[in-house]
């Protein structure tokens, strides 16, 4: 039998035919493909198999990865089939990798087990302020690591015995308070060789009588390193420098329930007035800010420079190490619109990564992987070649922002702080604003690093683990990289009619003369997407107790109010000044608060002024009245409500072990 060949047009044989149809329409149809990755699944574990929470499991060269749970346990769902290799990090251990066979639709199970990294630690000096004293390191436990001392120098020193110990401290040794084994004194800070920490003094504000001191101006300030940095002393296992405490940047880690803006505004402003834990016959006014949130689908482009310090003085497990996992954890943030470049700096600056999509998530977790430390450290140089990366890639409706990661130890070149300085504000003025990062234990230079953050029209913060740097790149996502306003000032003016006298906690370093408010040119903080703002007064009503004032009363002049002041209701007037963005001219906000005599507060006023409280007990400040770390316990243990990131419990049990290091202190020293 003969059939016509429809493609042909000629006769074939009828079989013929039938396997020519069969296999044409067999080819055309579409081939249905399996899986092409695998899942990898597993645990990571100490040495003594206890579990790993919220340590680090990717894929090298990839922008896969996870975070192991509470019981240490971690997922990878979608890894391309091959031979890939798996690495888990977690702060205070050496990293593991392991090569594993990812066969597509199957799961493949790779555990993990870290080993603790010893590092070794000396003595050096803390300086605070205008005075530095010497503060000896001792042996003590960090992040569950054993810091081992110079025993090499301990053995050359003729006041002490064969073992390292000073002569005659043996009997006193059974006396010593012991955490976990290891000697402690907790007025001794552990410091790597070489290097100093350094803080800004802090005079704390007093109150003020607003007869004569009716108005208070301040910048805003949405930093929040203070408190990473004090969790950092604590997990140490020492209670914090005082001038390390900034009491706005413990108060401001933390969310709080704030409305969303209504308005042309690009933020809300809310107060609260309700009593002072510490000070029952006083007030304590909340005022709040809450930035527009916005999807991160929504916002605007970004041009990034990541400046990275590879100097020698970033080589231990805090530093670049923990840079990498926090780059790493930004880059998976990325759209295709936004640019990523990389410029390292150590004896020289250089250009690591030109600037790239944020589509290739491999290229650049393959740049940041191959990272090393080592030299000295031109800073300078380093920031000008960023800012010059970032002006060639400069995006006119985009966000352009160099990002700066270092311990801040610019020790060679171009050092000078103010010629750095200047070139921050040139820049900023340009459109590229600086965001800075600081790490590390040691020779953390915190006042240079938070001052080039102020000038840079962006923010600060202190990142000690990779769950901060998730907080500050993932969370905050928009709040860390793009601004809504720029030069906001808050200014308030009290009615002397309701008001014997008020103190502003925290913010000393952000404070401005009164006629700074309308006055433009006048640089203030900034607010990035999302972004909240909190600050709070401590006000003394009339009628109660008299406290001590600074600031000096007036000698040939005498203030009268008016009429209707004292007819009003309202115990302060809150004024605010913004630009926007890429403005030139503030906007000017204005809201009047009432106190209605309320007994109690809101949940977030209580759980604020719990956190206000703690940084005073830290600092033992003058004005810490009845607050202790049981009143603090006691606050914020009721005020914790709905905690979904875990940071006010974690706050607890920081308030905890300061209550214990602050008992030991007190048992050492008797």
């Amino acid at each position: 039998m003969r059939l016509l060949d429809p493609f042909s047009g000629r006769l074939v044989p009828g079989l013929a035919l039938f396997l020519l149809i069969t296999l044409t329409t067999t080819a055309a149809a579409p081939i249905l493909r399996g899986p092409t990755t695998g899942r990898v699944e597993g645990h990571v574990r100490d040495q003594q198999g206890a579990p790993i929470a919220q340590a680090q499991v990717f894929v090298v060269g990839t922008a896969l990865n996870a975070l192991t749970d509470s019981a240490g346990a971690y997922v990878l769902p979608a890894v391309p089939e091959g031979r890939p290799t798996i690495r888990a990090a977690f702060i205070g251990y050496r990293s593991a990798e392991a090569t594993v066979a990812v066969r597509a639709g199957r799961t493949t199970t790779q555990d993990f087990t870290l080993q603790q990294s010893a590092v070794q630690m000396n003595e050096v000096t803390v300086q605070t302020g205008a005075a530095a004293g010497a503060s000896p390191s001792l042996d003590s436990q960090q992040n569950g690591l054993m810091a081992q001392g110079d025993r090499a120098a301990q053995r050359k020193d003729p006041s002490r015995d064969q073992g390292g110990v000073p002569r005659g401290a043996k009997a006193a040794e059974s006396r010593r308070p012991y955490v976990d084994g290891v000697p402690y004194e907790p007025w001794r800070v552990q410091r790597e060789p070489g290097n100093t920490e350094a803080y800004a003094r802090i005079e704390e504000n007093r109150f003020l009588a607003a007869y004569s001191n009716p108005l208070s101006t301040f910048s805003i300030d949405v930093d929040a390193a203070s408190y990473s940095n004090v969790r950092r002393f604590l997990t140490q296992g020492t209670l914090p420098p005082a001038d390390a405490v900034r009491l706005e940047e413990l108060v401001n880690y933390f969310p709080y329930t704030y409305p969303d803006r209504t308005g042309r505004h690009p933020f809300a402003v809310t107060t609260e007035v309700g009593p002072s834990p510490w000070a029952p016959e006083h007030r304590l006014v909340r005022i709040g800010l809450q930035a527009r949130r916005f999807a991160t689908r929504d916002l605007p482009p970004s041009n990034l420079v990541f400046l990275i310090d590879v100097s020698g003085s970033m080589q231990s497990w805090d530093k670049l190490p923990l840079v990498k996992q926090a780059f790493c954890a930004l880059v998976q943030e990325l759209r295709p619109q936004d640019r990523v470049a990389i410029v390292v700096y150590a004896g020289a600056a250089g250009l690591v990564l030109p600037s790239t999509s944020g589509a290739d998530k491999g290229t650049i977790l393959a740049a940041i992987d191959r990272l090393e430390a080592g030299g000295s450290t031109a800073g300078g140089a380093g920031i000008k070649l960023a800012y010059d990366v970032a002006r060639e890639n400069y995006f006119p409706e985009g966000n352009n922002r160099l990002i700066l990661a270092t311990d801040g130890d610019f020790n060679v070149g171009v050092s000078s702080d103010a010629e750095m300085i200047r070139l921050v504000e040139t820049r900023r003025e340009e459109g590229t604003f600086l965001t800075v990062l600081g790490f590390g234990t040691g020779n953390l230079k915190d006042t240079k690093m938070e001052q080039m953050a102020d000038k840079g029209n962006g923010h600060y913060a202190y990142i000690d683990s990779f769950r901060e740097a998730k907080k500050v790149f993932v969370r905050e996502f928009g709040g860390t990289l793009f601004t809504v306003a720029k030069d906001v000032k808050i200014q308030v003016e009290f009615n002397p009619a309701r008001v014997q006298a008020y103190r502003l906690l925290g913010y000393e370093n952000r404070l401005m003369a009164k006629e700074d408010f309308a006055d433009d040119k006048k640089d203030a903080g900034e607010m990035g997407a999302g972004h909240a703002v909190t600050a709070l007064y401590e006000v003394v009503p009339v009628g109660a107790p008299p406290v001590a004032l600074g600031g000096d009363s007036l000698t040939y002049q005498k203030v009268s109010l008016r009429p209707s002041a004292s007819r009003s209701p309202e115990l302060m007037t809150v004024r605010l000044r913004y630009k926007d963005p890429d403005g030139t001219r503030s906007r000017l906000l204005s809201t009047p608060v009432v106190d209605r005599g309320s007994s109690t507060a809101s949940r977030d006023l209580r759980f604020a002024s719990a956190v206000a409280a703690f940084a005073l007990v830290l600092r033992n400040s003058d004005n810490k009245g009845a607050a202790s770390y049981d009143m603090v316990l006691a606050l914020a243990r009721d005020a914790r409500g709905e905690d979904p990131e875990g940071y006010r419990g974690e706050f607890i049990s920081m308030v905890e072990r300061a209550r214990t290091l602050s008992g030991m202190e007190d048992t050492a020293m008797e």
